[in-house]
């Protein structure tokens, strides 16, 4: 069985980050290990408001230390929302410690969302974030962060040429293949693009727009992507499978959004994931 490390905070309530990591590899066949960042009580997004924070950030080199001592090693390693920059830092030493020649990093550089950066997080954040992503084999800034990681104006829809040539400078950080998610060409169309920088190809995957603001799918996306791409599925079949699932999960939230208005009902769509993965 394969294995995978996801690396980010527990918001209680609100279906993201762990919430949604864990079961979402879990279900792809996946044992998923976790290093939780923080712990809050809901996530930090639009409708909520004093929500509980507590930092976890002396307990992960012990827990890094102690798994060091147990011999644990891990098919992928994947982080998501890290709080602090003093987190950033420890957790590119968690993968120095961690990486092999076997294994890769998947990078979520979560920093915000419409064109922001998210509560609580500045560009200091921004730019150890960028360092981080020089470690990463993959990293899948959704729009908000390429404009914050590349220092550009935030696009809500781009060209083809100016999502190439995006991917182009992400990679210049460091990674062999970023993602952007969240491209739109058109407003007909939604989805992710990515490039392999070491073969010099671009790939894309689209589905119909659903013009809501989900919560969570970011992650829900990462997840995917990152249990496809453990699974040793090919990157157009892992981005296929990532926008897919996605879709899939804001489809179903749709006729109860007033109700789940903090997340996705991801949870009515993981035996669609199980077909995903056998296909």
């Amino acid at each position: 069985m394969k294995k995978a490390v996801s690396i980010q905070d527990i918001s209680c309530f609100g279906k993201c980050s762990l919430t949604v990591a864990l079961p979402i590899i879990s279900v792809m066949g996946i044992e998923t290990a976790v290093i939780p960042t923080a712990i809050l009580s809901t996530h930090t997004g639009s409708g909520f408001s004093g929500y509980t924070f507590r930092d976890l950030t002396n307990d992960i080199p012990d827990i890094s230390s102690h798994w060091q001592s147990l011999g644990l090693s891990f098919d992928a390693l994947y982080s998501g929302y890290l709080g602090s920059v003093e987190q950033v830092q420890i957790v590119s030493d968690l993968f120095d410690t961690f990486s092999t020649k076997d294994n890769f990093i998947v990078v979520d550089p979560v920093l915000g969302d419409n064109g922001k950066l998210y509560a609580g997080l500045t560009m200091k954040n921004v730019t150890e974030m960028r360092k981080l992503c020089g470690k990463a084999d993959y990293i899948i800034p959704n729009m908000t962060e390429v404009s914050f990681l590349l220092n550009i104006p935030y696009p809500e829809v781009c060209s083809m040429r100016s999502a190439e040539e995006a991917l182009r400078r992400l990679a210049e950080l460091g990674c062999r293949i970023p993602l952007i998610t969240g491209v739109r060409f058109s407003d007909s169309e939604q989805g992710a693009a990515a490039y392999d920088s070491e073969k010099d190809e671009f790939y894309y995957s689209f589905e119909t727009n659903i013009d809501r603001n989900v919560h969570g799918t970011g992650d829900i996306f990462a997840s995917v992507f990152t249990g496809a791409v453990t699974l040793g599925k090919p990157l157009q079949r892992s981005l296929d499978m990532a926008v897919k699932f996605t879709h899939d999960c804001i489809e179903a939230t749709l006729p109860a959004f007033e109700k789940t208005w903090y997340g996705t009902c991801f949870e009515n769509c993981l035996g669609k994931l199980i077909g995903y993965v056998q296909e």
